[in-house]
């Protein structure tokens, strides 16, 4: 296993993740632990989740892996969007945070997280308010490092400043929509993460199994595949990311491997990106994730990906996560 640096921090992760977001859901809890238990054999110590994900399911079936294992492991997890109706149910706020942190706690059978993260920016919520909350967090032990997700650039960069200025906590990483079907990340959170050291964690780089290859047209739809158990997923196909994943495909058969394999490669090779979360439904994927880590890619492979993948810089994000309007 290879790993990196968060951002300008001393903690080094794997450069594959674990994607967790299918555990309760697309995953039964039998076949979660067996996937966490085989990451962490494979060399994998990044776990990323979040406290919505399969309604809380995915950290409760976390805390039952990790029992006895907890210390092999960087531990993720975030707070931030919808978890129900009440006024402070939702958002940054200090009193949203700290409750979230707590529930996560204990469902994630753990004293303490690794990397706490805002899960989207709150404009209804003063930032100070946000990172002073953080910031109480880390000294209290209870949260190691602090990160960031679904910001803007600026967004971020106004975070970073008020960190500094105010002497609290600054965000290590933040995650972000990024692959080869979505490199908007290039316009300005590339170039600001790498002048501040901050890390970038990329979600959906497969871009929900597009770019496994796996879907022919936008109208088939195969068994088992995330836009048959989640219909609502059919929103992200399009011609476009169809016949994107037919050209890499066409690439990496000519190199002797598999798109999702190439495509996971190309995201490890961007600068700024410290680990990139995969998702995983059975062991066998798992397993063949961890086979892009043997890749090496040529400077004329890295063209050819980027050419045929330059659309996508100037295009819409794949994916972004924003708290309703008000």
């Amino acid at each position: 296993m290879k790993y990196r640096r968060l951002g300008s921090s001393g903690l080094e992760v794997s450069a594959l993740g674990l994607g967790t977001n299918a555990f309760g859901k697309r995953a039964d809890q039998t076949t979660s632990i067996q996937i966490i238990h085989q990451a962490i054999d494979s060399g994998i110590n990044f776990i990323d989740t979040a406290n919505i994900y399969a309604g809380t399911e995915s950290e409760r079936i976390i805390g039952e892996a990790l029992v006895n294992k907890r210390h092999q492991v960087v531990l993720a997890t975030k707070a931030g969007l919808v978890r129900g109706t009440g006024p402070n149910e939702s958002g940054s706020s200090r009193i949203h945070i700290q409750q979230e942190l707590e529930q996560s706690l204990r469902r994630l059978n753990t004293d303490y997280i690794d990397l706490y993260q805002i899960h989207t920016f709150d404009p209804y919520t003063p930032l100070e308010e946000t990172l002073r909350a953080l910031d109480d967090m880390v000294r209290s032990g209870k949260v190691r490092y602090i990160g960031a997700s679904n910001y803007a650039a600026w967004e971020l960069m106004k975070a970073l400043s008020i960190s500094e200025f105010k002497g609290l906590a600054r965000y290590t990483s933040t995650q972000v929509s990024y692959s080869l079907a979505d490199r908007t990340p290039e316009l300005e959170l590339v170039p600001m993460c790498l002048d501040q050291g901050v890390g970038i964690i990329p979600y959906f780089p497969l871009a929900g199994g597009i770019l496994s290859g796996k879907y022919s047209a936008v109208d088939a739809i195969p068994d088992g595949s995330r836009a048959n158990t989640d219909p609502s997923f059919s929103r992200f196909l399009s011609e476009q990311t169809i016949t994107l994943a037919r050209e890499v495909g066409e690439v990496a058969g000519n190199l002797g491997t598999s798109t999702s394999r190439l495509s996971l490669a190309w995201l490890m090779d961007q600068p700024a990106v410290s680990t990139v979360i995969v998702g995983a439904t059975r062991v066998e994927q798992l397993q063949d994730n961890l086979k892009s880590l043997d890749l090496t890619l040529t400077e004329a492979t890295i063209h050819q990906l980027d050419a045929i993948s330059s659309p996508f810089v100037h295009g819409k994000p794949f994916a972004i996560y924003r708290l309703p309007v008000r």
